[in-house]
């Protein structure tokens, strides 16, 4: 039985479960599918990363309380996070990985590590 590299088609010699003639097509390949496959995924993990780090730094800076409009002008984007998280007093939390917020009255937001 004759096979082919998965990527430049051209005659594979060697082990029967051999898919590529060397490891540029090995590469070619798997960087092209996960180029396809990851593009959105890659976006989605740069907004998450990027609402994390500002949550992270606002902490670090002392913050518990922010204005909505703060985050906001710094890029943060309240659209996208990981997990909800809902208290036992009943309060919404939301989360970026392991740091979160909860919107409070007057355009505020109280932000929270979880531990």
């Amino acid at each position: 039985m004759i096979r082919f590299c998965l990527d430049c088609h051209t005659e594979i010699k060697g082990r029967a479960d051999k898919k590529f003639c060397d490891d540029q097509c090995r590469n070619n390949y798997n960087n092209r599918r996960k180029s396809v496959d990851g593009e959105f995924v890659r976006k989605l993990n740069q907004i998450l990363n990027k609402n994390r780090k500002l949550l992270r730094e606002e902490i670090a800076n002392g913050q518990s309380n922010v204005k909505r409009e703060t985050l906001a002008k710094k890029g943060f984007d309240f659209d996208y996070h990981t997990h909800y998280h809902l208290s036992d007093a009943g309060k919404v939390y939301i989360f970026c990985y392991e740091y979160g917020y909860t919107l409070a009255g007057d355009d505020e937001v109280i932000l929270m590590k979880k531990e």
